[in-house]
């Protein structure tokens, strides 16, 4: 279940001494499905054993077919692995594997009824085969039987022949589901067996296959081996199957054949809170961790990787690979690396703002969020406010521009003071497990240093991703996972664009050669920052998908720049030229002036109400997202692209 990769005792490259704390041997962990009882972590086993007897007790309804439904990473190959493993012990039944993404179109439907057919004793192969030959005409006759009769063929080279046979034309292929229900009858209803054999057909990550790979399969599924003998499983997420996912083309009809390939569906339930738990220790505890995981980071793991099996073991890996690899940590405890990542994975909003990333300031982001925890009780309290308390209170209000006392009272006082902080403030401070791990970060030896080198741009990896299913990258944008569940990373991680994010063609357009080539050719963007840097990884990506972008460090760089060419879409921070607010009166004195009135996009760390609401008067976008300023220029792009 794991791959040993010892550390040795790191040594901190500024004091040639031992690191603050001692660290591993680490080890990781793998990703395979669970094969056996022992393993099952998850209390999965109940359900495999029940739906093994189903299964086993069904084999006079035959044939049908199962659906193992649930979302990415939730133990769908794990709880047919156990199923699997559960009718190994049962009477004359039979079972069969076959991944349908190592297919590829149409040679998945081949691919699928040769793993089905291998399956057979010889003889009954040989058999069927000779039964085909005899209904054919002379020649065809001729053919098959000298192959037969040429000397002893093993199984591979009887299926072979049986799949050049049944195949060979139209009329072949509708003849096929007779000669297999007649192949699988013999092999499974002879006089001295009792009961009758069963072949169950386990079909895994269909969800995963590109359209025309999943058409094959459901076609072999149904028209080719529904026959009775035959019991199918196939693990899949149900709503990736629908017509908004990744078979949205499908016409009616064809949609109606896909209602009939299930004839039912068991939807693998979310682990409860007491399950995941066990599993998380289990995981810390096998790579070396468990030590640094409290009740409250624990609690965190599960509920924020939406107690998903195999979330929690990539991030517990990434903890382990970035202690293990990354130089940064030599000179902090293992714990930092820890509650830095789960910042990062979780709360990816803050975690850009405490890295400075563009326009959030150059502030200690978590020490204000802390301030603003201490005065918003302070604020939310009847008894006055301690003497010794009312500096920081009032230094605070003074910082963001607020008088020390408010007429309207307290609470105007506090709202006044949240429409100037970030928009998540509110929401962070009555999240118990955010406040813990922010307490514990600070908590820990050298944090103060620590933070100064998140802040001047320290390397970390990009946050852990959930996989997309097939069907989300094909769409014409990117579509972004639920917010909180990592969908967005740190700033300058966005330089690499998901395949074929760039290349939907808008109804009533004609993809020419440049839709793949480049499919941002018609784009042109001014980008106005004051520090370039922070955005090289968007600007390269754009440039090399076709976009001319020009960029502007001042206003009046991006005021000349607008006097030669305008732009399909101006991208601005906020806070630049010394004044917080320059970005936003930037934009007033444009609008006003009449000198630009096309998309405008704000990409600033920090993102408040005001902000936000000054933004909207000014008809612009704010965000803090790499993500979305990708979906914005997208859209500019299909705007821009003429019609052919």
């Amino acid at each position: 279940m794991s791959t040993s990769a010892p550390l040795p005792p790191p040594v901190s490259p500024s004091t040639g001494t031992p690191a603050p704390s001692p660290r591993g041997p680490f080890v990781l962990l793998n990703d395979e499905p669970v094969g056996e009882s022992g393993a099952d972590l998850l209390g999965v086993g109940r359900a495999a054993r029940q739906l093994a007897g189903l299964l086993v007790a069904s084999r006079a309804s035959t044939p049908f077919t199962l659906a193992v439904d649930a979302g990415w990473g939730m133990g769908k190959s794990s709880l047919m692995r156990l199923v699997d493993a559960e009718l190994a012990h049962a009477p004359e039944v039979h079972t069969v594997w076959y991944n349908a993404w190592t297919s590829q179109g149409a040679d998945a439907l081949e691919g699928l009824i040769k793993s089905v057919l291998m399956r057979f004793d010889r003889r009954v192969l040989r058999r069927a085969l000779q039964r085909i030959s005899e209904r054919r005409a002379l020649l065809r006759a001729v053919r098959a039987v000298t192959t037969v009769a040429a000397g002893p063929l093993g199984a591979a080279g009887l299926v072979d022949e049986l799949w050049k046979t049944l195949s060979v034309n139209s009329q072949a292929r509708n003849e096929m589901r007779g000669a297999i229900g007649e192949l699988v009858q013999e092999w499974s209803q002879t006089d001295d067996l009792r009961p009758r054999r069963l072949l169950v057909v386990f079909i895994d990550d269909l969800d995963r296959c590109p359209e025309e790979t999943v058409l094959a399969v459901c076609e072999a599924v149904k028209v080719y081996l529904d026959v009775p003998g035959l019991e199918f499983v196939i693990g899949c997420d149900r709503s990736a199957l629908a017509p908004n996912g990744l078979l949205r083309d499908l016409s009616p009809a064809a949609s109606a054949f896909m209602e009939k390939i299930f004839q039912t569906s068991y939807r693998i339930p979310v682990p409860d809170q007491q399950g995941v738990r066990a599993y998380i220790d289990w995981c810390a505890r096998t790579v070396g961790i468990d030590q640094l995981l409290d009740e409250r980071l624990t609690t965190m793991l599960a509920e924020r990787s939406a107690r998903n099996p195999r979330r929690i073991k990539r991030l517990v890996n990434g903890f382990v690979l970035e202690a293990t690899l990354n130089p940064m940590w030599d000179d902090f405890a293992p714990e930092a690396v820890v509650r830095t990542l789960l910042l990062q994975y979780f709360y990816p909003d803050f975690y850009r703002m405490v890295a400075g990333a563009a326009g959030s300031g150059a502030g200690d982001v978590i020490a204000e969020f802390r301030t603003y925890r201490e005065v918003r009780r302070l604020l939310r309290t009847p008894d006055p406010i301690p003497v010794a308390e009312l500096p920081t209170v009032t230094r605070f209000l003074r910082e963001h521009d607020l008088p020390e006392q408010d007429a309207d009272g307290r609470d105007a006082t506090l709202s006044r003071l949240e429409r100037q902080l970030p928009s998540s403030f509110p929401e962070m401070v009555r999240d118990q497990e955010f406040t813990s791990l922010i307490d514990g970060l600070v908590a820990l030896p050298r944090s103060e240093e620590l933070l100064r080198r998140l802040r001047e741009g320290a390397e970390l990896p990009a946050a852990v991703e959930p996989e997309p299913a097939a069907y989300v990258q094909s769409l014409p944008t990117q579509a972004q996972p639920p917010a909180g569940a990592y969908g967005a990373m740190p700033a300058g991680a966005y330089g690499a664009m998901p395949p074929g994010a760039y290349g939907a063609v808008p109804a009533g357009r004609t993809a020419g050669p440049s839709a793949d080539v480049a499919p941002l050719r018609y784009v042109r963007i001014l980008w106005v920052d004051d520090h370039p840097r922070n955005n090289e990884s968007l600007v390269n990506a754009f440039r090399a998908a076709g976009a001319v972008v020009r960029i502007a460090e001042d206003s009046a760089a991006a005021d000349a720049a607008l006097a030669v060419e305008r732009p399909t879409l101006i991208v601005s921070d906020i806070e630049r030229d010394g004044n917080p607010r320059e970005g936003l009166e930037h934009l007033a004195r444009l609008r006003r002036d009449g000198r630009y009135d096309g998309p405008f996009v704000f990409y600033a760390g920090r993102v408040t109400p005001e902000r936000s609401a000054v933004a909207e008067e000014l008809g612009a976008h704010l965000t803090s997202s790499g993500p979305e300023i990708e979906r914005l220029v997208l859209r500019a792009a299909e705007a821009e692209r003429p019609l052919h």
